[in-house]
């Protein structure tokens, strides 16, 4: 590690830690010609996950997208921040636990629409009506069907 004072690459490790939020190390380094003191931060470097849009060009997996997906979905809906926030923790553990460099758009939709599902049919309506394009009034009745036939209590609107 060169010191950023002098340029020097001779320096040594004073303290190691976890730096605040557990994934990454802070170390305190001293330089061995100049003396002066600087802190360096060591992170394990992953590659990123890149997602398969519907056109198939490829971007950086953003974790904003799902945020903003799910927050429109639930809009004026009785849906606290926390159980936003869980669900879409569980959302993006699932796409990590996939263990894939590269996801499409649909399996992160299927997601998204799976825990809307257990959260809040109306904000799952919502997406899925975004989500699946429903391009008339009979697509999106035909969703709303099975919505209500999956009910555990059987009953019907």
């Amino acid at each position: 590690m060169k010191c950023p004072f002098c340029n020097a690459a001779d320096t040594k490790v004073i303290d190691s830690r976890p730096a605040d939020d557990n994934s990454s190390i802070r170390r305190r380094r001293q330089c061995e010609t100049c003396g002066k003191r600087f802190t360096t931060y060591e992170k394990l470097e992953t590659i990123p996950l890149m997602v398969i849009k519907k056109d198939n060009s490829r971007e950086v997996y953003d974790r904003a997208k799902i945020e903003a997906g799910v927050l429109h979905s639930c809009h004026k809906r009785p849906v606290s921040p926390q159980q936003i926030a869980s669900v879409i923790d569980a959302i993006e553990n699932r796409i990590f636990n996939m263990e894939e460099k590269e996801i499409s758009t649909s399996a992160i939709g299927e997601l998204v629409m799976d825990k809307l599902k257990d959260l809040d049919e109306v904000a799952y309506v919502r997406f899925a009506s975004v989500y699946r394009e429903f391009k008339d009034v009979n697509t999106f009745m035909e969703e709303l069907g099975k919505l209500l036939q999956n009910k555990p209590d059987g009953r019907k609107a």
